[in-house]
């Protein structure tokens, strides 16, 4: 005999309408979004299971226990499609099953209900097993969301620890990158692997110099600070320079710049020389050599140190005393802005260290991006170390580029820059540059053929004569703004026959590493020219191909595919993967065009400024970068009516239509996010990677951050969830077995096992850094610290003037 029906109480209907409207908005959205994607040749998933779920929330409206049996078939054929789509990704998978999964679950507890109310056995058992067995999973993937998932898992035996030999401890970090070539390797082992969980804050300064910019546009604190003795030297985001003791952190003195600008307050670092010490000359054979100096006995300034400032001088001051060189230009200032005709604040600054080399100091300079075709020229220039009067200057823009100004000339306008950190090799007497591009970086119709020929390469120059001894470029005709953005690295490439040669290796905003022999300029490892599609806007000089570094691994650039669209639920992966498959994409040099196109990575990179760090005893080196796209439309405009963009942070990042004043386009972009506000590819957004320089291959690559301090529509998420964000700063490697960093865009200073990528120490910073961690022995003390300045993190709100020294707790 069966049984009669049963009406549905109040609760369940109740229960059911709600989950029914829900499970419809749902629906819904699937069903346009999905219908808008197969319009657009994308996957047909959304479409078929908005339909889907659509029928189950008319099922649950009227209570039918079918509604269950239909949504169970969703999201069934919601996990078949998301192992067949992304395999076992884990951060993908989350985004495609925790909000299904969660409606499963939902739907799984109203099944026996719904059973007895149309009187069929309930199956109380299989269904709340099931849910049960779901809620598990939910719970599990929960946990694992905490839990670092590497995108390239160590694997093998960890190197084992190489003592510091007594003749090789590092004494000073007296230069930007610890060595003139930038290593960001420091020779001691006091502080290990092993025992890095010990180490404590030994002491905290105030700078008084808070990186606030009065019109919001880019003030940030990104020091590497240098250690001379028993002092350390600290610069701010206005140039101010501080000495403080390397053991307790209490100033010794302080010079006040206060330089002022619109735009990009910041100092990364300074340069050292001391008069007093045996002048080095180069040991290479036929290297020209370093210009001898003199400095009268008794005359301050035996020890100096130099700072480029965001107004554009150049500025020497006593080590010892902090007073001005007075026998340096004009009373400690050279004028930068000396024959580059109009460079009015904010088109021509510098915000990264001089180089010092040998005796001669060289300074290059940031032109803003995208304002106008008529810019500040991008000379490079080497003035005495004492005096301060210019010994030589290299004008990319013309034939003879070391050519003398006759009077009344400027150097050539809106020529290749270098705004990065340079290096120097004492045994070849050369400086190693990092050139940008041209003005105005996205079109290229009025490049000339030095424009190509210096644009986005490593140009090295002689650094007593400024002569050119090579020239390699990374990208023909950049219409990418993808600088060669960080301090090429001077290492001993390894052989195949255990031979190494002297090597130039640095990374690009366009994700590639390239590794060049330091004396030709000829690349040591793989690189093919590779056909890419070109646009169409008139009188552009599209090149036939690029350069791709294919021996070397590359770094978070894709190619993108729909598949790797990704959001925090499937409603803003919906709208990702609509926005990717509206945009035109063709990869890595994707070109800029009066259609919409994707950039990826974008301006900011790949790779930045923070430049790799380096471990000479394993030949392997760290990089650390991140995944931000933009979105590109040139726009047609009128010439002669166009204004001029300020150069300020909002241009560099996209906000918005920017006018390029003197072309026929002004530029709309903006960051690739989901409505959420985040990225839109799936993560991580940035990572810390070693790089095997003997076999070429990637050795770990970790997420780097957590959205501990960031999160959608700028809102802290408080949660340690190690997802990788997006890096900005630099890396330090130490012979201890550790990588530190800092450049996140949580508030940790965090130390990684440098051989298998294991995060094994990590300390709560008042603020984020983008600063670059360094490491030092105390003269007095014996004492191994590692120091960072902490002034705030890109994307936080929340700013200091901070400088922190750690030591093991013994």
């Amino acid at each position: 005999m069966s049984k009669s029906k049963v009406r549905p109480s109040a609760a369940l209907r109740v229960g059911c309408g709600l989950l029914g409207f829900v499970l419809l908005a749902m629906g819904l959205f699937f069903v346009v979004g999905g219908a808008k994607l197969v319009s657009l040749h994308g996957s047909a998933y959304f479409l078929v299971a908005g339909v889907v779920i659509v029928v189950s929330a008319v099922q649950f409206f009227r209570a039918k226990w079918s509604a269950v049996v239909i949504y169970g078939a969703a999201f069934l054929g919601t996990l078949i499609w998301a192992l067949i789509d992304v395999g076992l990704d884990f951060w993908p998978l989350v985004s495609r099953l925790m909000v299904p999964a969660g409606f499963m679950v939902l739907s799984l507890f109203a099944w026996p209900s719904l059973r007895k109310a149309d009187a069929a056995p309930p199956a109380t058992k299989p269904a709340f097993a099931l849910a049960a067995l779901i809620a598990l999973g939910m719970l599990i993937t929960l946990v694992q969301m905490f839990q670092p998932h590497p995108t390239v898992a160590f694997d093998g035996a960890p190197t084992p620890l190489v003592p510091v030999a007594k003749d090789q401890a590092q004494k000073d970090w007296s230069n930007y990158g610890n060595t003139p070539g930038g290593s960001r390797f420091a020779a001691l082992d006091q502080i290990t692997r092993d025992n890095v969980k010990n180490l404590q804050v030994a002491w905290t300064f105030h700078t008084g110099d808070v990186p606030v910019s009065p019109t919001g546009n880019g003030a940030e604190d990104q020091e590497t600070p240098l250690q001379i003795g028993d002092r350390v030297y600290l610069c701010t985001p206005h140039n101010n320079v501080i000495a403080v003791d390397a053991d307790t952190g209490k100033q010794i003195w302080k010079r006040e710049i206060n330089a002022q600008a619109q735009v990009w307050n910041r100092c990364r670092g300074l340069a050292y020389f001391d008069a007093t010490q045996p002048l080095a000359q180069p040991a290479l054979s036929g290297a020209t050599p370093v210009t001898p100096v003199s400095i009268a006995a008794g005359a301050n300034c035996q020890r100096r140190l130099l700072m480029n400032t965001i107004d554009a001088r150049l500025v020497a001051i006593d080590a010892d005393s902090g007073a001005m060189c007075e026998g340096f230009g004009d009373h400690g200032f050279v004028d930068l802005k000396a024959g580059l005709g109009d460079a009015a604040d904010p088109k021509y600054q510098l915000t990264s260290a001089p180089t010092m080399a040998g005796t001669t100091i060289v300074v290059g300079g940031r032109v803003a991006d995208n304002v106008q075709t008529d810019m500040p020229g991008g000379v490079l220039r080497g003035f005495d170390v004492i005096t301060g009067q210019m010994r030589w200057a290299f004008d990319p823009g013309h034939d003879d580029p070391n050519a003398r100004l006759a009077p009344g000339q400027t150097y050539a306008r809106s020529t290749p820059n270098s705004w990065a950190p340079m290096s120097y090799d004492p045994a070849m007497n050369t400086v190693f540059i990092p050139m940008g591009s041209s003005s105005v970086d996205l079109w290229g119709g009025n490049r000339t053929p030095l424009d190509h020929r210096y644009a986005t390469s490593i140009l090295a120059l002689d650094a007593t004569t400024g002569k050119e001894r090579w020239v390699y470029q990374t990208v023909h005709n950049d219409l990418w703004d993808f600088d060669v953005p960080m301090q090429p690295s001077l290492i001993d490439f390894p052989q195949e026959d255990g031979a190494t040669k002297p090597a130039v290796v640095f990374g690009t905003k366009s994700g590639q590493i390239f590794v060049l022999d330091r004396m030709t300029g000829k690349p040591l490892t793989k690189v093919e020219e590779r056909p890419v599609k070109k646009g169409t806007i008139a009188n552009e000089q599209y090149p036939d191909t690029q350069p791709f570094s294919v021996d070397m691994p590359t770094i978070g650039v894709g190619p993108l595919k729909e598949s790797d669209m990704w959001g925090a639920t499937p409603f803003d992966q919906l709208i990702c993967r609509i926005s990717f498959k509206s945009m035109r994409y063709d990869g890595l040099f994707t070109a800029p065009d009066t259609d919409v196109s994707l950039s990826f990575p974008g301006s900011l990179g790949g790779m930045n400024w923070g430049s790799l760090s380096t471990d000479p005893n394993h030949h392997v080196i760290f990089v650390n970068d991140m995944r931000l796209g933009l979105w590109v439309q040139m726009i047609p405009q009128k010439t002669d009516n166009a204004a001029a963009s300020n150069g300020g942070e909002a241009v560099n990042t996209g906000m918005g239509a920017v006018p390029l004043k003197g072309t026929p386009y002004a530029v709309n972009k903006n960051r690739f996010m989901s409505p959420l506000g985040i990225p839109c590819q799936k993560p991580p957004f940035g990572t810390l990677s070693a790089v095997d320089l003997k076999t070429r291959k990637l050795l770990w690559q970790v997420p780097a951050g957590t959205v501990q301090d960031t999160g959608p529509f700028g809102i802290k998420m408080r949660a340690k969830m190690p997802i990788g964000m997006p890096t900005l700063g630099g890396t330090l490697a130490t012979q201890g077995g550790l990588v530190f960093i800092a450049g996140t865009q949580d508030y940790y200073l965090r130390a990684f096992d440098s051989a298998t990528g294991r995060e094994v120490w990590k300390d709560r910073l008042p603020v984020g850094s983008q600063g670059g961690p360094m490491s030092y022995v105390s003269p007095k003390t014996g004492k191994q610290y590692v120091l960072i300045s902490a002034g705030g993190a890109r994307q936080s709100p929340d700013r200091g003037d901070y400088v922190i020294a750690y030591a093991l707790n013994r």
